[in-house]
């Protein structure tokens, strides 16, 4: 018998974030130490509440939460292997996104504003990853739009405000096309079809022809309102904007939240709503797979142009997202290992980038790939640990990422597509001509030009600890999780476990 506390488990998970939001809130500017203390001590919460749920799953065991907002709709929480998937991702590296925003943040002006806002991001994302039905969904996938405005415009540029407008553009136009779909679906298939399960909720109209076009064009409707925040092509184009926005802030877009709750949504969407078979039989898979593979070469090929370093990175995730979307799409339990493990693969090795191109920029001055010669010998670690992400981009064993090109290349073959598996031999071939050049700069070339005296003489042990240590460990995690990927608790392990469910429910 399942213990009635479960009940509020999903609820703390997201109640520690929004909890600490309002406290930090209300915090005078100069509680430095106050505001440190709430915002590491609600991570910690989170991980532990976390850790305790994925105990609960691998017992056969659930956590839900569900009440009735209105007749037939009900507000949804629930705890199954896909979301501890996610909501596991976002509270390690949430912490360490924590740690390190602190470290960056440190004498900066509006740092409660920032972190009050910080953990409604945060809340809104586990909202996301333990969602149960597609009411409760859109509900936190509009609180993170919302929430993760100010910290794009948090510095108050020009440059700031107007990524900021582009950003809620793109955002708000993909949300109101999800708000559409989600009423659309419900009027027409009902709240029961809207619950997230393993064989997909629309197993009573499969077999009704009358519904098959409706299907189809509900289908690309949550492709395109989530599709916006999963930057697929042509919906990207508010990621390489947002840059502007500090380093804390373009980790968290790109590794922990917003791309990843767009890419979440869209397994959400394929696995547990249509179900994969059905999918597979409506015909839908391919076009989005095609749509994956176009987004894949193409923010490749727009990375190779970019001279400053956090635009480069980010037309490297509008790239590496869509691994996760086309191992949707290749029909089998392989390739479906190989998407999800990359869901957290690129996560844990793109926070490591994002964090490095903070460091640089803030010890050095250096936001500029034309900067970067000689760096790697003024500071060593966090120049190892970039390197470490940029061979895991490019696949090279035994980081994470050649562990998730292993299985989408296999998952590939299995499924008799073989041009997705051109597709990823081109795109690693562009990742590493983006890449290579980058680590060639920073280990072999000389140093060019002077570094500002200032930030040299400020700088510690390379640079702050607080911004070095979270670019150690996740760099250690990407090297591990290859390592270490037939370990019981890996995040392979862990995507294999839910890939089985989906195909042999």
């Amino acid at each position: 018998m399942i213990p009635e506390f479960t009940f509020w488990l999903p609820v703390a998970v997201i109640g520690t974030s929004l909890l600490a939001a309002l406290i930090i809130f209300a915090l005078p500017e100069a509680q430095q130490r106050t505001r440190s203390v709430l915002n590491i001590g609600a991570a910690v919460i989170k991980l532990l509440i976390v850790a305790y749920m994925l105990q609960l799953i691998m017992v056969g065991d659930i956590a839900e939460t569900r009440f009735e907002i209105v007749p037939g709709i009900d507000f949804l929480l629930r705890a199954d292997a896909l979301s501890m998937l996610f909501a596991g991702l976002s509270s390690v590296l949430w912490l360490f996104t924590t740690l390190y925003a602190i470290g960056y943040l440190e004498g900066s002006p509006h740092r409660s504003r920032f972190f009050g806002f910080f953990s409604l991001c945060v809340a809104s994302t586990m909202g996301i990853a333990l969602a149960g039905n597609l009411f409760t969904f859109l509900i936190f996938f509009e609180m993170l739009t919302l929430s993760t405005y100010p910290l794009v415009v948090h510095r108050g540029t020009e440059a700031s405000l107007k990524a900021g407008r582009t950003y809620l553009r793109y955002t708000l136009s993909g949300g109101a096309v999800l708000l559409t779909a989600v009423a659309l679906f419900y009027g027409l298939f009902g709240a029961e079809a809207a619950e997230f399960t393993e064989a997909g909720g629309l197993l009573a109209f499969e077999q009704r022809s009358e519904y098959s076009v409706w299907l189809m064009v509900l289908f690309f409707m949550f492709i395109v309102g989530l599709g916006v925040k999963a930057a697929l092509v042509p919906l990207h184009g508010w990621l390489p904007v947002a840059m502007v926005a500090p380093a804390p802030v373009s980790a968290l877009l790109h590794a922990v939240a917003v791309v990843k709750a767009g890419a979440f949504g869209i397994v959400r969407v394929v696995y547990n709503v249509y179900g994969i078979e059905f999918a597979w039989q409506l015909g839908v898979l391919l076009p989005l797979a095609i749509i994956a593979a176009i987004t894949i070469l193409w923010g490749s090929l727009q990375a190779l142009r970019q001279m400053e370093l956090k635009k480069r990175l980010a037309y490297s995730t509008v790239s590496q997202v869509s691994y996760i979307v086309l191992g949707v799409c290749l029909f089998g339990p392989i390739g479906t290992i190989g998407g999800l493990v990359h869901l957290l693969h690129q996560g844990i090795m793109k926070v490591t980038l994002f964090f490095c191109a903070g460091n640089y920029a803030e010890t050095l001055g250096i936001h500029r790939i034309d900067e970067l010669d000689g760096s790697g010998k003024r500071m060593p670690l966090t120049s190892i640990a970039f390197t470490i992400g940029a061979f895991g981009m490019i696949g090279v064993p035994p980081t994470a990422g050649f562990i998730s090109k292993w299985y989408l290349a296999s998952g590939a073959f299995a499924a008799e597509m073989n041009w997705a598996v051109l597709v990823l031999i081109i795109s690693s071939m562009l990742n590493a001509a983006y890449f290579l050049p980058i680590l060639y700069r920073l280990w072999f070339k000389p140093q060019n030009q002077p570094w500002p005296d200032e930030q040299i003489a400020a700088a510690r042990f390379e640079t702050h600890s607080l911004l070095l240590w979270p670019v150690v460990a996740t760099a250690v995690f990407s090297i591990a999780a290859g390592l270490f990927a037939a370990h019981a608790f890996s995040p392979l392990t862990w995507a294999t476990l839910i890939s089985v469910r989906e195909y042999l429910p």
